[in-house]
């Protein structure tokens, strides 16, 4: 019996040994530029106003919720022609005409934490598209078909605005 119980407690260990490497390395990012020939606050107004995103937006259609700190917005996420997936992103952080920041996921397998950054920058606006991945599930999942559609984005918003 103590040898069983010796097994069960050496597989134990190692199960939270491996969750606690997998937590540990489970980092990764996408990101996206784009330089927008118009003033930061201009790009800032398309940004904000989710009624018209269907406009211009190929890859973020916002569902439901409005984008004020501490809401939660529903989008629907095109990552590309054949996938697309609905997402609840909550509104963490909004600096007007600078940065719109959101994050959601599910805590410890896989968070996201989704930044626009907007940069005045020779008489028009540097876009970041910036967005960090936390999580147990990172190491078994690529972020480049996310960034993709990231710069997609970058230049569905540069379009608009100028």
């Amino acid at each position: 019996m103590d040898l069983l119980k010796s097994k069960w407690m050496l597989f134990i260990g190692l199960f939270f040994a491996v969750i606690i490497v997998l937590f540990l390395i489970g980092r990764k990012s996408a990101n996206a530029e784009v330089f927008i020939n118009a003033k930061p606050d201009k790009v800032w107004g398309i940004l904000m106003n989710t009624a018209k995103y269907k406009d211009w937006n190929t890859v973020m259609i916002p569902l439901k919720g409005d984008l004020k700190e501490g809401n939660t917005v529903t989008y629907e996420f095109h990552q590309d022609e054949k996938n697309k997936y609905e997402i609840p992103s909550k509104v963490k952080k909004i600096e007007t005409n600078k940065l719109l920041n959101q994050g959601g996921g599910m805590s410890g397998i896989l968070t996201f934490d989704h930044k626009y950054i907007l940069e005045e920058k020779d008489g028009g606006t540097k876009l970041t598209i910036h967005e960090d991945y936390r999580g147990i599930g990172v190491p078994f999942w690529s972020p480049k078909a996310v960034e993709k559609a990231y710069q997609r984005l970058a230049e569905d918003l540069k379009k608009a605005a100028e």
